[in-house]
């Protein structure tokens, strides 16, 4: 591409730009070599890494901009060291060989665990079966009876032996649980082909099931609770204060031309408001969402932007200081017809009102703007207006005459002595189905927290809209600042304990930065506090949401808003951007776990039952009751069709009426216990009694003890059929796993679920009836058939008396399927192939990096800082700010006062207090003076530390300062 800068490049590294792109993606040189390679997974995992880095150099170079634009005073930007460490662990982690995206899923933790406990269980019950048939036919042959082996019978008792070994096999292939992976997979795949319906495109299959654990949300504001769309909904103009759209009529022609022209030139001109694409929608908006809601305002006064900038055109702006996060405003510098400037300015309230000495009145003359009038216009406009969750513009302009041309690189001085034309609200409308799906999650267990860059009143107004905090409630509201305040030790490092005290209560955290964001998310999932371990889910759109969608146990990324770095580094895509569609990813997550729990209810019951019939016959009447091929068409119910039939049991709202499992609920509830050891104990009872006595009950010949290669009886094929029918009726059961009554609820909104109850019954006909030798059975008469069926129907109302029996009175039951703990986890993860190196160590080394880091900086600031801190020293009473920031300290804003938090993230206004009034000076004052260096430098925060050293030069660190 050819870049062409424009306005032309300063010392100072920003400026806007043009740029002509000639391909993009596949068909850029690196796309093409890319597909040559057929690197597809290496090229996102190369864009997500891009995507943090642009991150941490835009943080770097908004410090060395605010650095320079300070005229070198010691502005000690700690910021940049944050984010610096927080890019630094990411590197580290990232140089773990083949450490995989993220820890095993909540599911797969519990299902691998039970499988091998399960897997375990039946491999002895099988060799146990098998040693006790050798012994059992050997004793009773060759001790008991006295033969001896001759060589012409050695056919036969192979023949005998291989028929242990077989019913051993039978038993081990009936007790392992190879339904498993196919059931979560075919649940997987349905919901996921499912949730695409419900605009959830899901790009892992384990965060479907994750999403059912979820205990938090963590949700970005703007384009996931809001809707992006940024509008003007209240100004304060000519002295009065319009709760609506003023009409034209009412404003003086001056102050509406002067509103105008600022609006359209001191904005980016891409950004344009388009005409609706379809007929009834709304207006387009291209660029910049809060210059389109001011561009927006100019046509609701029913003038338009594009003649004046056809007027003054792009290629005829004078100066442009363009936005940036350290300045919050952006200017505008035009030549007038007479030969003098004038400088549009607009930006956050609180700072832009602070350079303005004059304002426009009703008539549109001007008035002197003092420090009072702007206290007066804080508590009267600017709060109001945030605590209607408005986020506040200031317009202002400055002339200049022709005489008097300033030195335009001294943006300080430039853009001060403003006058102030408007003062708007601006509203991003909370989307109207977003409290409805709030209260949903809350109801369902869930706890909805909101993580925003956003002014901390505009943020908790938005949250009160939203239902995440409610009045009478115990929450916590905190911005980035003082969040990381009280997380941190001195040392500036993260405690755990310190996060425990303030995430359980944390509802809002504003002002944040994508370090803070990834903090809270990862030290909710880390925390051990409470009766589970977290499942957080994370929503966001832009690029800074990237880290913390990535740390989190599901990310949400918007399809259509969101960023290809966030949906890179996200696990669900929502296709329309909405936060109802995460309720949808809740009910089917649930829906996938209760799916399996449901399975596996149904299996361990049949496995039970299998196993221990085996088992028992087999060492009781030296074979199995239930020969191989029928144990084999049993375990080919109890997996395949099994799976089939209730991994696809559709969800319903029901679903959300319930609190989250969590990561350490076990997977069998001691409910679900008592189901399958109550069923077992009814199937048991029926099959061993038609196993002894039955052949006297139907008056039919008894199957025990029959030769090696007797044809198939009656007796043994009603054992058969009896165990395949309770089956069959125990598959209804199955359905409900909380102890629910009516197990025919919904039964019918499932197809799959009929069709292979009703398949099944009619395939076991077939094999009853026509099955014979093959299957060892014989056809049974219609009495006998009622029999079967009557015993099976039996198992529903069996159940009926165990849903009765009530589970907090049965103590004895152990649950099992437990996830996996948080030890294990840590030990997992770090046997990944990282560095040999201990936790303490690696912290040492951090800790001694950021120490280092930390020297360096001030290193390199005091041998500029040392004069200035001595002319600070020897002037007390000189209203200069160390800063350079504002002329006269006087124009300062109280925050404490007003509770407004300053968009202006710098401490400018302790640092003067500071400095106007230094404490005497102590031993002890010495020593806090090295303790905040250090916890200054550590930290991160951006107080400048000069305040701190300058107020003490006999301390030890002033002549350690000079000596560097």
């Amino acid at each position: 591409g050819f870049l062409i800068l424009h306005p032309p490049c300063t010392h100072v590294m920003e400026g806007s730009g043009r740029m002509v792109v000639t391909a993009v993606g596949v068909n850029s040189q690196t796309g093409i070599i890319f597909t040559l390679l057929g690197a597809g997974g290496e090229e996102e995992e190369k864009k997500d890494k891009k995507g943090k880095e642009t991150q941490q150099d835009g943080a770097m170079e908004s410090s060395q901009t605010k650095a320079k634009k300070q005229d070198g005073a010691v502005a000690m930007e700690m910021q940049p060291l944050k984010s610096a460490e927080g890019g630094e662990m990411e590197e580290r982690e990232k140089k773990k060989a083949s450490v995989p995206k993220k820890e095993k899923s909540v599911l797969q933790g519990k299902l691998t665990k039970l499988a091998v406990q399960i897997g375990k269980a039946g491999l002895v019950m099988s060799a146990i079966t098998v040693i006790i048939l050798v012994l059992y036919f050997v004793i009773e042959t060759f001790v008991v009876d006295g033969r001896v082996w001759l060589a012409e019978c050695t056919p036969v008792y192979v023949q005998y032996f291989v028929k242990f070994f077989i019913i051993g096999v039978t038993v081990l292939v009936v007790a392992v649980p190879e339904g498993l992976p196919l059931a979560v997979t075919i649940s997987l795949a349905y919901s996921v082909k499912k949730m695409m319906r419900d605009n959830n495109l899901v790009r892992h299959l384990d965060a479907c099931e994750t999403m059912g654990n979820a205990t938090a949300i963590c949700s970005d504001k703007t384009g996931t609770l809001t809707t992006n769309r940024m509008t003007v909904v209240q100004s304060y103009l000519g002295d009065t204060h319009y709760k609506e759209i003023p009409a034209p009529s009412t404003l003086t022609p001056k102050i509406l031309d002067l509103l105008v022209h600022a609006i359209s030139i001191n904005s980016a001109y891409t950004t344009k408001i388009l005409p609706p694409e379809k007929e009834g929608a709304l207006p387009r908006q291209v660029g910049n969402k809060t210059e389109c809601a001011l561009l927006g305002f100019v046509l609701d006064l029913k003038r338009d932007f594009q003649p004046v900038r056809e007027q003054i055109p792009e290629d005829k702006l004078y100066k442009v200081y363009t936005f940036n996060s350290v300045r919050k405003s952006m200017s505008t510098v035009i030549r007038m017809p007479d030969g003098g400037f004038r400088l549009f300015s607009k930006g956050a309230s609180e700072i832009l009102l602070k350079k303005c000495t004059n304002i426009l009145n009703s008539n549109g003359e001007l008035r002197g703007f003092r420090p009072r009038d702007r206290d007066d216009m804080v508590k009267k406009i600017i709060e109001p207006m945030a605590c209607d969750g408005l986020r506040t513009i200031c317009i202002a302009y400055r002339d200049f005459s022709a005489t008097q041309e300033p030195d335009w690189d001294n943006e300080n001085e430039v853009v001060g002595d403003l006058t102030c034309i408007a003062v708007v609200g601006i509203e991003d409308p909370v989307r109207p189905e977003v409290p409805e799906a709030i209260r949903k999650c809350q109801r369902a267990g869930i706890t909805v927290r909101m993580v925003t860059g956003d002014n901390i009143n505009t943020a908790r107004a938005i949250a009160a809209k939203c239902g995440i905090i409610q009045p009478g409630e115990d929450f916590l509201c905190l911005e980035g600042k003082e969040f990381n305040r009280r997380i941190r030790n001195e040392k500036g490092e993260i405690e755990q304990e310190r996060l425990d005290k303030v995430w359980p209560k944390l509802r809002v955290l504003a002002r944040s930065s994508p370090t803070d964001k990834h903090t809270l998310v990862k030290g909710i999932i880390d925390s051990s506090t409470g009766e589970q371990r977290q499942v957080v889910a994370v929503t966001g759109d832009g690029t800074n949401d990237g880290p913390a969608l990535k740390k989190a146990d599901v990310g949400f990324a918007m399809g259509i808003a969101g960023t290809d770095v966030a949906k890179e580094a996200s696990d669900i895509i929502l296709t329309d951007d909405n936060f109802t569609s995460i309720v949808k990813a809740v009910m089917w997550g649930r829906n996938v776990y209760d799916s399996i729990s449901k399975f596996l209810q149904f299996q361990l019951t049949v496995n039970v039952v299998a196993v221990i019939v085996a088992f028992t016959g087999a060492c009781i009447t030296q074979d199995s009751p239930l020969k191989a091929v029928q144990m084999l068409w049993v375990n080919l119910i109890m997996d395949t069709f099994a799976s089939l039939a209730l991994a696809t049991e559709p969800p319903t709202e029901a679903l959300l009426l319930r609190k989250p499992y969590g990561r350490d609920k076990p997977l069998i509830s001691r409910t679900m216990m008592k189901n399958i050891l109550g069923h077992a104990a009814y199937q048991l009872t029926i099959i061993f009694t038609l196993l002894f006595v039955g052949e006297l009950f139907f008056d039919i010949d008894s199957g025990r003890n029959a030769p090696l290669h007797s044809p198939p009886s009656e007796h043994y094929t009603i054992i058969f059929n009896t165990f395949v029918m309770m089956q069959l009726f125990n598959e209804i059961n199955a359905r409900k796993i909380h102890g629910e009554r009516n197990v025919f609820h919904g039964i019918f909104s499932n197809p799959i679920f009929c069709s292979i109850v009703l398949g099944t019954f009619a395939i076991q006909i077939v094999i009853v009836q026509f099955g014979g030798k093959p299957f060892s059975c014989s056809p049974l008469s219609t009495e006998q058939w009622l029999w079967c069926l009557f015993v099976g129907v039996g198992e529903l109302v069996w159940g009926q008396v165990i849903a009765t029996i009530p589970t907090s009175q049965l103590k004895c039951l152990k649950e099992a399927g437990h996830g996996p703990g948080k030890d294990e986890m840590t030990d997992e993860e770090l046997a990944e192939g990282e560095e040999e190196i201990d936790h303490a160590e690696r912290e040492l080394r951090r800790g001694q990096i950021l120490w280092f880091r930390g020297l360096n900086r001030i290193q390199t600031q005091v041998s500029r800082s040392v004069p200035a801190f001595r002319k600070s020293l020897e002037k007390p009473e000189s209203k200069t700010s160390i800063h350079n920031f504002m002329a006269t300290p006087e124009f300062l804003i109280n925050d404490y006062t007003h509770n407004i938090p300053l968009i202006d993230d710098t401490d400018v206004d302790e640092n003067e207090e500071r400095l106007r009034a230094p404490p005497p000076p102590s031993p002890n004052q010495n020593n806090n003076a090295i303790d905040s260096g250090i916890y200054l430098t550590t930290h991160g925060t951006k107080s400048a530390t000069s305040s701190v050293f300058s107020s003490r030069p006999g301390s030890p660190l002033h002549s350690v300062e000079t000596s560097l």
